[in-house]
């Protein structure tokens, strides 16, 4: 297990690595921010000044020996927007987006793992039906529209919940956090919710799926035959296998729910990473984004770490095989 860690560890490396060679170039071709960091009426003698202060009069190869460098001491550059290291600066906003992310995934598999298990054990049922086609609804249906609903519904016309901000916070580990308070838990329903209606039909869909395969397969019937009651059978035998994928694609989505909660952010002004990285890529400052895609990076990376952990806890037969 520890060798095969540490392979999993290097490969880790490695992605990061070429994700960082991509980035590189990706933002190399995308323009200079000297464009939009200087004023029209600038002189010519100014823009060879910031050139040089940005380092841009540098060759590629220079650029890239500096960045990565400089990355692998955690100094990414400073902003040059809002004049602040670029890490610290995504760092200081990371725990507002890690919070509504966290959440919205919790309720993913809070609603939707219950909804799988019920639509699963009896498919022809009218309450499947229904579950069923709701899951089809939260897969099609837009983030920016339903986060526009939700607001129109709950904020405008019923007045039950805040529309935006984050609400009261309280300090914890240094680090201010609202589901801690309750003033905090009722600005997050309406975003977090938003942000998981499509993982929350999309675990529906896989638990029920993973119910349906497990009751009919041969464990199942031995263990009626044992005479287990169904509440047994479904808690302890089909349970446990159907929560392999789930645990799987929900590991996965994580990474995901905190790269797009963009979008989510943006509608309720939740005071994440979103309403940053939308400035800076307007400003193509360069250093604030290089640090959130690193940053998500490292997430995918090392959640998939976790993941692949966990599947081989969950399936002995993976870890037989990799013996």
């Amino acid at each position: 297990m520890t060798i095969w860690i540490f392979q999993r560890l290097l490969q880790a490396a490695f992605v990061a690595l070429a994700m960082a060679v991509l980035l590189f170039l990706g933002l190399h071709l995308i323009g200079s921010p000297i464009e939009t960091l200087l004023p029209p009426e600038a002189t010519y003698e100014e823009r060879l000044r910031l050139i040089g202060d940005l380092g841009l009069d540098q060759p590629l190869p220079v650029q890239f020996f500096m960045f990565l460098k400089g990355m692998m001491q955690g100094n990414l550059g400073v902003s040059y927007v809002f004049k602040e290291p670029a890490v610290a600066l995504i760092l200081s906003r990371l725990p507002a987006t890690l919070e509504l992310a966290m959440f919205a995934v919790l309720l993913s598999l809070v609603v939707g793992i219950p909804l799988g298990l019920i639509a699963g054990r009896r498919p022809q049922g009218f309450a499947a039906q229904a579950i069923m086609t709701g899951s089809i609804l939260g897969f099609s249906l837009p983030i920016f529209w339903v986060g526009i609903l939700l607001i129109m519904v709950f904020s405008v016309m019923l007045g039950w919940l805040p529309s935006s901000g984050r609400g009261e916070t309280v300090m914890f580990l240094g680090v201010g956090w609202s589901f801690l308070t309750w003033d905090g838990l009722r600005h997050m329903i309406l975003p977090a919710f938003s942000l998981s209606l499509f993982n929350i039909s999309m675990v529906t869909r896989l638990t029920e799926s993973g119910v349906r395969e497990a009751m009919s397969s041969e464990y199942v019937k031995f263990a009626r035959a044992k005479g287990l009651t169904p509440r047994r059978i479904m808690t302890v035998h089909v349970f446990k296998n159907v929560m392999i994928p789930v645990v799987t694609v929900v590991g996965l989505d994580i990474g995901s729910t905190i790269a797009f909660s963009v979008v989510t952010e943006t509608i309720f002004a939740w005071p994440g990473m979103g309403k940053i990285i939308i400035d800076s890529i307007a400003a193509l400052d360069r250093p604030v984004i290089v640090a959130y895609l690193m940053l998500v990076v490292l997430m995918f990376v090392m959640i998939n770490l976790v993941v692949d952990i966990l599947y081989r806890i969950l399936d002995p037969r993976i870890r037989l095989q990799g013996e």
